[in-house]
């Protein structure tokens, strides 16, 4: 069935819970305003998402494991970074069944998703190149002449612009099969055609350990681990972990896990009741024990002591809908 959508949040926890296929653990690092607009089309074999979002973060992100997925930067500057790889326009990522990675922004990020079926892949490799294009086991990364992946991004783009601007068209049929099959024919060429930029075996073994990592600090939210510690559960070397960080987040394992802490305890206090909430009880939740010290480094990050935070409400528009 054919459809698609604009929604607009302003609410990274309705975000990171929306996009399609995706699994998104959202870590914001800057005190800009989140602002995410996500367009999503539904073709009757093809599925696209495009994501532009205005702050600052380190995203940890899980695909679906059935669907074949595609994703691709749509701007180049600012950079962003995927599991350590700066991406500019026209770079491709084939992903694995069911991947995980980490992508982080300085700025706004503008990047898209295909998915299709495994079947569907093979099925139209085989027919447009007489190539069989099977499901990659690690991430592939593909950079390709402007020309052709220029045009696969143009029909990318411009089907996407169609659902916000025309979206009664894409009601139509004969339309949305048009442009499907464009893609199709693009899609096809892209991945056919690109020339795979190194990948080394230690930036698939450096994934599987940042995996591991973000695993343990899942398990445990508001317990702060010692560098130690965090070693002994994933199973490395403190350098391999400091440097799997610098590489991945940018940042060191205590540094990112208490980021991650602090954006936690953010989501609860925009969501907790304000005539029985204690700001001392949420950072103590979170690993947190000095109140004073919680305050300084929450102002340093979001820009605004945790009681700014908590004075707002849902109510006051912590995320709004643009349906299309």
């Amino acid at each position: 069935m054919i459809g698609c959508g604009t929604t607009t949040f302003t609410d990274p926890d309705d975000y990171r819970r929306s996009v399609p296929g995706l699994n998104i653990t959202l870590v914001l690092t800057g005190s800009d305003t989140f602002r995410s607009d996500v367009t999503w089309v539904r073709l009757d074999r093809l599925r696209l998402v495009r994501i532009v979002e205005r702050a600052p973060r380190i995203a940890f992100l899980a695909l679906a494991p059935a669907p074949i997925f595609v994703s691709f930067p749509l701007h180049s500057d600012p950079q962003p970074v995927w599991n350590g790889v700066h991406l500019r326009r026209g770079d491709i990522i084939l992903h694995s069944g069911g991947e995980h990675f980490h992508q982080r922004t300085i700025g706004t990020a503008r990047w898209g998703l295909v998915s299709l079926a495994p079947d569907q892949l093979h099925n139209f490799s085989r027919t447009l190149t007489g190539r069989d294009l099977e499901p990659p086991k690690a991430a592939r990364f593909l950079r390709m002449s402007p020309k052709i992946s220029g045009h696969f991004l143009r029909l990318y783009t411009q089907t996407c612009d169609l659902v916000r601007s025309r979206p009664d068209l894409m009601a139509h049929r004969e339309v949305a099969r048009a442009l499907e099959q464009d893609l199709i024919h693009a899609l096809v060429n892209v991945l056919s055609s690109g020339e795979p930029r190194s990948s080394s075996s230690s930036r698939q073994r450096h994934a599987e350990i940042m995996d591991r990592f973000e695993c343990v600090l899942e398990s445990q939210p508001g317990r702060p681990l010692p560098t130690p510690a965090l070693c002994a559960a994933i199973g490395v070397p403190e350098r391999t972990l400091r440097m799997c960080c610098t590489e991945f987040v940018g940042q060191s394992p205590l540094s990112y896990a208490r980021l991650r802490r602090l954006n936690l305890a953010r989501s609860q206090l925009l969501r907790t009741d304000i005539a029985t909430a204690s700001i001392a009880t949420i950072a103590r939740n979170f690993g947190f024990s000095e109140p004073g010290r919680f305050a300084a480094a929450y102002r340093s990050i979001f820009g605004e002591a945790p009681s700014a935070t908590l004075r707002r409400s849902t109510v006051d528009g912590l995320s709004s809908f643009d349906s299309a």
